[in-house]
């Protein structure tokens, strides 16, 4: 696949923990939705212009890197031929290796100190090891992906991991969230098929909406209604890996009524059409 213009896309999904998605081709585009996991994006070939919701802006080379932690809005498009590995990863996945690795206390939590990288030779090889091995798809395939992301973590988080103490932080399936909104947090996940107005996921934390929306914008660095979006998206990712039910199924089962409508937030959230994504999934 190295050197060509051949468009690929290839997915390995360990659901609940991470997820590895090689894609080749030209005008890739990455999500710039405020996201509910991490995200590493690693540049294996051509370039990536790059912004933040912040409003900071760059572009990225073949051996570099962009970082997202749980909230940042951050999105990349390449404007010719690109190769380039995006992981996923949980927040409880990140937070469990980082605890192994004593690189977290129980009452911290973790994020990244920049959002783009260059020039990391270290990193830059675990990409290419991920990409090959992802690509081979040989016997003991789930086991080597599982080494060589959880090197590409602690490596992360060893250069560009911040670890901040919080009194008001927790770890839920949602990952990291603050104590007065994890009820709100709970009740999207157990209504995702559902809508879901800001009234009645404020009355969850007991709080205004206009409180709790600046609260949950503070905390996560995005709206309710956006995180609750990248939830969704999620749990599409799983229900498609992990089930034979039908698209519009999946789509019904995360709030989407339309197939349409569902297409067109999987491709915003993920870069890739639902059936795509089944497709591309590897061993399938």
């Amino acid at each position: 696949m190295r050197g060509t213009e051949r468009s690929a896309d290839i997915i390995h999904a360990r659901p609940s923990q991470f997820s590895v998605h090689y894609r080749a081709g030209r005008r890739l585009r990455w999500a710039g939705e405020a996201r509910a996991d991490y995200a590493l994006l690693l540049l294996l070939d051509g370039g990536l212009r790059w912004k933040t919701g912040g409003g900071a802006s760059g572009e990225t080379r073949a051996g570099g890197a962009l970082l997202a932690s749980p909230g940042d809005a951050l999105q990349a498009a390449g404007p010719a031929h690109a190769e380039l590995l995006a992981v996923t990863l949980a927040p409880v996945y990140v937070f469990d290796c980082a605890t192994r690795a004593r690189m977290l206390r129980p009452d911290a939590f973790v994020s990244f100190r920049t959002n783009a990288v260059a020039d990391d030779a270290r990193l830059a090889r675990l990409a290419r090891d991920l990409a090959d091995e992802l690509i081979e798809n040989a016997a003991g395939q789930e086991v080597v992906l599982a080494a060589l992301v959880e090197q590409a973590l602690v490596h992360v988080l060893r250069r560009y991991g911040n670890v901040r103490r919080s009194d008001h932080l927790e770890l839920s399936r949602a990952g990291l969230v603050d104590r007065r909104v994890r009820r709100a947090v709970e009740l999207m996940h157990a209504h995702l098929e559902h809508d879901l107005p800001l009234e009645e996921i404020a009355a969850a934390a007991h709080l205004s909406p206009f409180h709790f929306a600046r609260l949950f914008k503070k905390l996560t660095g995005t709206t309710p209604h956006a995180y609750l979006a990248a939830l969704r998206a999620a749990r599409a990712q799983t229900l498609l890996a992990e089930t034979d039910l039908s698209i519009t199924e999946v789509g019904a089962r995360v709030g989407h009524a339309s197939p349409s409508h569902f297409a067109k937030a999987f491709r915003r959230a993920t870069g890739i059409s639902p059936s795509a994504y089944r497709k591309a999934l590897a061993g399938k």
